[in-house]
C-alpha cells in the first residue's frame, strides 16, 4: 500500500519529511521490523515503542506513525493516539476483511472459549463455515488445526491478518473471543461485529483495571459499539445483566439466556451426573430437552450462550440442540484425564470460575469419597483474589494441595502465603502446601483413593510455566498421566 493511499484513510495532525513509498506489513516490535515495514511506535502498560524507534530504523524502516517527532531522518506520521490509530490502519492494509463475513464476538470472565467452540461446531453443523479465534489460538474449521496466538484476542495488525486469510478460504463466519483487554486497548477497533454475547462479569484483571465499573466500561465497549441490525446476547442471571443491556443500542435485537430469572432462552429440570448434565430448556422456537456430554452448571450456561446464537440466526434449532448434545469438552475445560481417581483438568484461574468448577465437581463426587483441590494464582496478576480463591477451596473441598501456577517475577512462596490467608482450616491431613508444580501432582496420589474426585485447577491447556528467569514446559494433563494409571 502506498502511503498517500493511506494518509486518505486516517485522522493525522502532520507528517514529517514526507514521501510516497510503499509498506507492506504494519510492525510495532523493533526486534522484528525490516525494511518495508510501517512501524507504529504503540504505548504499552511498561514499555513505549517511540523508546524503541531508533532500533527500528537501523534495522531499515523507513516510515513510522507516532504520537511526537522521532530523532531521526524517516517519514514521520504524526497522530494523536497510536493505539487508536493501528486498528484503521490494519484494517485499511487488509481492505477492511471483518465487514465481508459474519462476526460474533464473545467477552466475559469465564467460558468465552468453550462458547466460541459450541457456536463454530453449531454453525458448521447448520452448513455454515465457521472459523474460531481465541485463547488457543485460531482455526478455520472445527476439525482443523490450531495456529498460534500470543493474546486471547490478538493486537490489529495481526487480528486485520488472520480475518483476512479466513476470507480468502471462503469462510463467512467467525467466532471471536474478545478480551477486556483487547477492548480497551482498541485491539478490535474497526471490527465490524454481526453480533455479541456476554457469558459473565466476575472478579478477573482487577491489577489492570483496577476496579470492577471499570472492568464492565471495558467489557461494555463490544455492546456499545453494534450496529443496527446486529443482535447481544445477555446472561440474564449475570450481576452485571441490566447493566449491559443498558448500553446496547436501541436498534439491536435483545436475547437472554439463564436458568434463575426471567430469560428468553431458560434451563430447567438440570441434573448431572459422570455422564454430563441434562436439562430442560424453552426457546421462542420451542422446549427441548438436551443431555449434554459436557458437565457442571457454568456448562449449561456455556450451552445456553451458543444456543442463543443459533436462534439469533435464525438456524436449525433441532440441529444446534443435537450439535450441543454430540460436543465433548474442550481442552483443559473440564476435561477428564484419569478415571480412578477422576481427575479433572480446568482452566479456572478466579475466584468464580474456580468456585463453578468445585461446585460441578461435587455433584458427581460419591458421598463416601472426597473432593480434592489442587491450585495456585499467578504472579504479577490480580492480589486480591488469591485469598479469596483460597476461602473458596477450603469451603468446598474436602483436601486442598496449594502450589505454584505461572508465579512470574514473583516469589511463588509469597503468593501461596496471600492464598493461605483466605483458608481458616489448619488440619494438616486436609490442607497441604508445595510449591513445585509437579511435586504437587505427584503428592496427589499419595492423599487421594481410586474413588475420589480431584481437581487440577488453574492453567487448563497451558503447556508452559512462567518462572522468574525463564518459561518452562509444564502441562498439567502430562504431568497427571505420568503420575496416575487408570488413563482416559
Amino acid at each position: 500500500m502506498k502511503i498517500s493511499e493511506l494518509l486518505k484513510n486516517i485522522e493525522y495532525s502532520h507528517v514529517i519529511n514526507e514521501t510516497d513509498l510503499e509498506f507492506d506489513n504494519i510492525c510495532y516490535n523493533s526486534k522484528t521490523a525490516k525494511e518495508g515495514d510501517l512501524f507504529i511506535c504503540l504505548k504499552g502498560e511498561h514499555t513505549d515503542g517511540h523508546n524503541f524507534a531508533q532500533m527500528a530504523y537501523e534495522n531499515g524502516v523507513k516510515v513510522f506513525v507516532c504520537e511526537r517527532k522521532l530523532d531521526c531522518e524517516a517519514m514521520q506520521i504524526i497522530v494523536p493516539s497510536t493505539r487508536l490509530v493501528i486498528a484503521k490502519i490494519s484494517a485499511v492494509l487488509y481492505d477492511n476483511p471483518s465487514q465481508k463475513f459474519n462476526l460474533i464476538g464473545i467477552t466475559g470472565t469465564n467460558g468465552k472459549t468453550t462458547v466460541t467452540h459450541l457456536i463454530q461446531r453449531i454453525l458448521e453443523d447448520n452448513n455454515k463455515k465457521c472459523a474460531l479465534i481465541g485463547t488457543l489460538g485460531y482455526k478455520l474449521a472445527s476439525d482443523g488445526e490450531y495456529k498460534e496466538a500470543k493474546h486471547t484476542t490478538p493486537q490489529a495488525p495481526e487480528l486485520q491478518h488472520t480475518f483476512k486469510t479466513i476470507l480468502d478460504n471462503g469462510i463467512e463466519n467467525v467466532a471471536m473471543e474478545v478480551s477486556s483487554h483487547a477492548l480497551e486497548q482498541n485491539r478490535v477497533g474497526e471490527c465490524d461485529f454481526n453480533g455479541a454475547v456476554l457469558t459473565n462479569l466476575t472478579q478477573d484483571h482487577l491489577d489492570y483495571h483496577i476496579t470492577m465499573n471499570n472492568y464492565f466500561d471495558a467489557k461494555s465497549i463490544l455492546f456499545k459499539g453494534l450496529k443496527s441490525g446486529s443482535f447481544a446476547i445477555i446472561n440474564a442471571d449475570d450481576e452485571y445483566a441490566q447493566k449491559f443491556l443498558n448500553v446496547i443500542p436501541d436498534d439491536v435485537r435483545i436475547y437472554t439466556y439463564g436458568v434463575k430469572n426471567n430469560a428468553d432462552i431458560k434451563a430447567y429440570d438440570i441434573d448431572f451426573s459422570i455422564h454430563g448434565a441434562h436439562y430442560k430448556c424453552e426457546t421462542p422456537k420451542g422446549d427441548f430437552e438436551i443431555n449434554l456430554e459436557l458437565n457442571g452448571m457454568f456448562s449449561v450456561y456455556n450451552s445456553l450462550a451458543a444456543l442463543s446464537v443459533a436462534i439469533a440466526m435464525n438456524l436449525n434449532i433441532e440441529q444446534s440442540v443435537k450439535t450441543l448434545e454430540q460436543t465433548k469438552c474442550v481442552a483443559g475445560r473440564f476435561e477428564i484425564v484419569c478415571k480412578k481417581p477422576l481427575v479433572i483438568v480446568d482452566y479456572a484461574h478466579t475466584p468464580d470460575g474456580l468456585k463453578n468448577v468445585l461446585l460441578a465437581a461435587r455433584e458427581i463426587t460419591p458421598k463416601t469419597s472426597k473432593l480434592i483441590c489442587l491450585f495456585g494464582c499467578g504472579g504479577d496478576r490480580d492480589a486480591t483474589k488469591r485469598p479469596k480463591m483460597g476461602q473458596i477451596a477450603d469451603e468446598l473441598a474436602d483436601k486442598i494441595v496449594v502450589t505454584s501456577d505461572n508465579p512470574r517475577s514473583e516469589d511463588p512462596e509469597l503468593i501461596i502465603s496471600d492464598i493461605m490467608t483466605g483458608i481458616k482450616t489448619v488440619n494438616t491431613q486436609r490442607i497441604f502446601v508445595e510449591p513445585d508444580r509437579g511435586n504437587a501432582i505427584k503428592l496427589l496420589t499419595r492423599i487421594s483413593d481410586e474413588n475420589d474426585v480431584i481437581i487440577v485447577a488453574g492453567k487448563g491447556h497451558e503447556d508452559y510455566q512462567i518462572l522468574k528467569d525463564r518459561t518452562i514446559h509444564f502441562d498439567d494433563r502430562e504431568e497427571v498421566r505420568k503420575n496416575f494409571k487408570i488413563l482416559v
